[in-house]
Protein backbone atom coordinates (compact mmCIF):
# COMPACT_ATOMS: atom_id res chain seq x y z
CA UNK A 1 0.00 0.00 0.00
CA UNK A 2 1.46 3.33 -1.05
CA UNK A 3 1.93 5.69 1.95
CA UNK A 4 0.74 9.16 1.16
CA UNK A 5 2.84 12.39 1.94
CA UNK A 6 1.53 14.90 4.53
CA UNK A 7 -0.30 17.91 3.58
CA UNK A 8 0.93 20.55 5.82
CA UNK A 9 -0.27 24.31 6.56
CA UNK A 10 0.64 27.13 4.50
CA UNK A 11 2.46 24.70 2.07
CA UNK A 12 1.67 25.25 -1.60
CA UNK A 13 1.03 22.11 -3.67
CA UNK A 14 0.87 20.60 -6.89
CA UNK A 15 -2.69 18.22 -5.99
CA UNK A 16 -3.37 15.65 -9.10
CA UNK A 17 -4.68 12.40 -10.18
CA UNK A 18 -6.13 10.60 -12.99
CA UNK A 19 -8.65 7.45 -13.48
CA UNK A 20 -7.94 3.97 -12.45
CA UNK A 21 -6.97 1.85 -14.83
CA UNK A 22 -6.66 4.91 -16.70
CA UNK A 23 -10.46 5.65 -17.05
CA UNK A 24 -12.25 8.41 -17.80
CA UNK A 25 -13.57 10.35 -14.61
CA UNK A 26 -15.77 13.28 -16.30
CA UNK A 27 -18.05 11.45 -19.07
CA UNK A 28 -19.74 14.69 -20.18
CA UNK A 29 -19.67 18.30 -19.56
CA UNK A 30 -22.28 18.48 -16.29
CA UNK A 31 -19.59 16.28 -14.38
CA UNK A 32 -17.13 18.75 -15.13
CA UNK A 33 -19.70 21.23 -13.43
CA UNK A 34 -20.44 18.72 -11.04
CA UNK A 35 -16.73 18.59 -10.31
CA UNK A 36 -16.04 22.49 -9.82
CA UNK A 37 -19.23 23.15 -7.96
CA UNK A 38 -18.31 19.97 -5.13
CA UNK A 39 -15.01 21.67 -4.60
CA UNK A 40 -15.79 24.90 -2.45
CA UNK A 41 -17.62 22.28 -0.30
CA UNK A 42 -14.69 20.45 0.78
CA UNK A 43 -11.58 22.26 0.01
CA UNK A 44 -12.46 25.52 0.64
CA UNK A 45 -11.99 24.70 4.33
CA UNK A 46 -8.46 23.55 4.46
CA UNK A 47 -6.66 25.21 1.22
CA UNK A 48 -6.79 28.52 -1.44
CA UNK A 49 -6.91 27.38 -5.40
CA UNK A 50 -4.66 28.90 -7.13
CA UNK A 51 -5.52 27.45 -10.67
CA UNK A 52 -6.84 24.39 -12.07
CA UNK A 53 -7.30 22.21 -15.28
CA UNK A 54 -10.04 18.89 -15.70
CA UNK A 55 -9.30 16.54 -18.40
CA UNK A 56 -11.40 13.43 -19.71
CA UNK A 57 -9.45 11.23 -17.58
CA UNK A 58 -7.51 13.73 -15.34
CA UNK A 59 -7.43 16.95 -13.24
CA UNK A 60 -4.94 19.00 -11.71
CA UNK A 61 -4.71 21.45 -9.03
CA UNK A 62 -2.84 24.41 -7.65
CA UNK A 63 -3.55 25.33 -4.16
CA UNK A 64 -2.32 26.61 -0.74
CA UNK A 65 -2.85 24.94 2.46
CA UNK A 66 -4.41 27.20 4.76
CA UNK A 67 -2.89 28.12 8.18
CA UNK A 68 -2.68 26.50 11.04
CA UNK A 69 -4.78 28.90 13.18
CA UNK A 70 -7.46 28.45 10.62
CA UNK A 71 -7.63 24.61 10.11
CA UNK A 72 -7.74 24.04 13.57
CA UNK A 73 -11.01 25.61 14.51
CA UNK A 74 -11.90 23.89 11.67
CA UNK A 75 -10.85 20.42 12.75
CA UNK A 76 -12.01 21.11 16.27
CA UNK A 77 -15.77 21.62 14.76
CA UNK A 78 -15.67 18.87 12.60
CA UNK A 79 -13.85 16.47 15.11
CA UNK A 80 -15.16 16.84 18.80
CA UNK A 81 -13.21 16.54 20.89
CA UNK A 82 -10.26 16.44 18.57
CA UNK A 83 -7.80 13.77 19.91
CA UNK A 84 -4.00 15.28 17.62
CA UNK A 85 -2.72 11.40 19.19
CA UNK A 86 -5.55 9.57 16.61
CA UNK A 87 -5.80 11.95 13.89
CA UNK A 88 -3.41 14.09 12.97
CA UNK A 89 -3.48 18.07 11.34
CA UNK A 90 -1.94 17.07 7.71
CA UNK A 91 -4.50 13.80 8.29
CA UNK A 92 -7.32 16.04 8.66
CA UNK A 93 -6.26 18.25 5.50
CA UNK A 94 -5.72 14.95 3.00
CA UNK A 95 -9.22 13.61 4.27
CA UNK A 96 -10.93 16.50 3.06
CA UNK A 97 -9.17 16.28 -0.38
CA UNK A 98 -10.46 12.49 -0.28
CA UNK A 99 -13.72 13.30 0.83
CA UNK A 100 -14.29 15.48 -2.35
CA UNK A 101 -13.09 12.93 -4.79
CA UNK A 102 -14.92 10.09 -2.90
CA UNK A 103 -18.36 11.84 -2.91
CA UNK A 104 -17.85 12.93 -6.47
CA UNK A 105 -17.07 9.18 -7.52
CA UNK A 106 -20.35 8.07 -5.42
CA UNK A 107 -22.41 10.86 -8.11
CA UNK A 108 -20.76 9.49 -11.12
CA UNK A 109 -21.21 6.24 -10.10
CA UNK A 110 -25.20 6.69 -9.69
CA UNK A 111 -25.43 8.88 -13.08
CA UNK A 112 -23.62 6.63 -15.06
CA UNK A 113 -24.37 3.04 -13.37
CA UNK A 114 -20.98 2.31 -12.61
CA UNK A 115 -19.29 0.78 -9.50
CA UNK A 116 -15.67 0.50 -7.97
CA UNK A 117 -12.99 3.52 -7.75
CA UNK A 118 -12.88 6.33 -9.88
CA UNK A 119 -9.49 7.53 -8.76
CA UNK A 120 -6.58 6.38 -8.62
CA UNK A 121 -5.36 5.92 -4.56
CA UNK A 122 -3.94 8.11 -3.06
CA UNK A 123 -4.15 11.12 -5.16
CA UNK A 124 -0.32 12.65 -6.12
CA UNK A 125 1.02 15.39 -4.46
CA UNK A 126 3.94 17.33 -4.81
CA UNK A 127 4.87 20.16 -2.70
CA UNK A 128 5.56 23.76 -4.47
CA UNK A 129 9.13 25.17 -2.98
CA UNK A 130 9.90 28.40 -5.42
CA UNK A 131 7.67 31.05 -6.71
CA UNK A 132 9.54 30.28 -10.31
CA UNK A 133 7.84 26.80 -10.07
CA UNK A 134 4.51 28.25 -9.07
CA UNK A 135 4.58 30.21 -11.87
CA UNK A 136 5.72 27.11 -14.14
CA UNK A 137 3.08 25.35 -12.86
CA UNK A 138 0.38 27.53 -13.44
CA UNK A 139 1.42 27.67 -17.08
CA UNK A 140 1.82 23.74 -16.95
CA UNK A 141 -1.53 23.23 -15.85
CA UNK A 142 -3.78 25.60 -18.50
CA UNK A 143 -1.32 24.06 -21.60
CA UNK A 144 -2.87 20.49 -20.62
CA UNK A 145 -5.42 20.55 -22.73
CA UNK A 146 -3.75 21.29 -25.81
CA UNK A 147 -0.50 19.49 -24.84
CA UNK A 148 -2.93 16.35 -24.88
CA UNK A 149 -4.57 17.24 -28.52
CA UNK A 150 -7.37 17.81 -26.81
CA UNK A 151 -8.14 21.35 -28.32
CA UNK A 152 -6.00 23.02 -30.34
CA UNK A 153 -5.97 26.57 -28.38
CA UNK A 154 -5.84 26.23 -24.53
CA UNK A 155 -7.46 29.56 -24.31
CA UNK A 156 -10.68 27.93 -25.28
CA UNK A 157 -10.74 25.05 -23.24
CA UNK A 158 -13.96 25.12 -20.88
CA UNK A 159 -12.97 23.32 -18.00
CA UNK A 160 -9.56 25.29 -16.95
CA UNK A 161 -8.67 28.31 -14.70
CA UNK A 162 -7.19 30.20 -17.26
CA UNK A 163 -10.20 32.08 -18.83
CA UNK A 164 -11.36 33.17 -15.07
CA UNK A 165 -8.14 34.41 -13.89
CA UNK A 166 -8.27 36.80 -17.10
CA UNK A 167 -11.83 37.69 -16.40
CA UNK A 168 -13.09 40.36 -13.86
CA UNK A 169 -16.23 38.60 -12.65
CA UNK A 170 -16.16 37.15 -9.31
CA UNK A 171 -14.26 33.64 -8.49
CA UNK A 172 -12.83 31.41 -5.69
CA UNK A 173 -9.82 31.81 -7.27
CA UNK A 174 -6.59 33.37 -5.54
CA UNK A 175 -6.91 35.73 -9.01
CA UNK A 176 -5.16 38.58 -7.08
CA UNK A 177 -1.97 36.87 -6.50
CA UNK A 178 -1.82 34.62 -9.28
CA UNK A 179 -2.06 37.93 -11.52
CA UNK A 180 1.09 39.29 -8.56
CA UNK A 181 3.41 36.14 -9.46
CA UNK A 182 3.32 37.36 -13.46
CA UNK A 183 3.61 41.05 -12.95
CA UNK A 184 -0.18 42.06 -13.79
CA UNK A 185 -2.75 41.01 -15.95
CA UNK A 186 -1.20 41.73 -19.64
CA UNK A 187 2.35 39.90 -17.94
CA UNK A 188 0.02 36.47 -17.15
CA UNK A 189 -0.99 36.77 -20.24
CA UNK A 190 2.26 36.97 -22.21
CA UNK A 191 3.97 34.29 -20.48
CA UNK A 192 1.12 32.14 -21.28
CA UNK A 193 1.94 33.05 -24.78
CA UNK A 194 5.23 32.50 -24.60
CA UNK A 195 4.91 29.38 -23.03
CA UNK A 196 3.51 27.73 -25.95
CA UNK A 197 5.79 29.27 -28.47
CA UNK A 198 8.91 27.45 -26.56
CA UNK A 199 7.09 24.25 -26.60
CA UNK A 200 4.82 24.59 -23.02
CA UNK A 201 7.50 24.38 -20.65
CA UNK A 202 9.23 21.50 -21.11
CA UNK A 203 11.29 21.74 -18.19
CA UNK A 204 8.03 20.56 -15.95
CA UNK A 205 8.21 16.80 -16.26
CA UNK A 206 4.64 15.77 -14.60
CA UNK A 207 2.63 13.17 -14.84
CA UNK A 208 -0.09 14.23 -16.91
Amino acid sequence: MTTRQPLYPGTFYHIYNRGNNHQPVFFERRDYALFLERCPRFIDPVAEVFAYCLLPNHFHLLVRIREEDTLLPVLEQKDKPFKPAVRTLPDFISDQFSNLFNSFTRTMNNRHDRDGNLFKRPFQRVEVGSDSYLIQLVCYIHFNPQKHGLIENFRKWRFSSYPALLSAAATRLQRAAVLEWFGGLEAFRAVHEGGMQDGGLGELTLEG
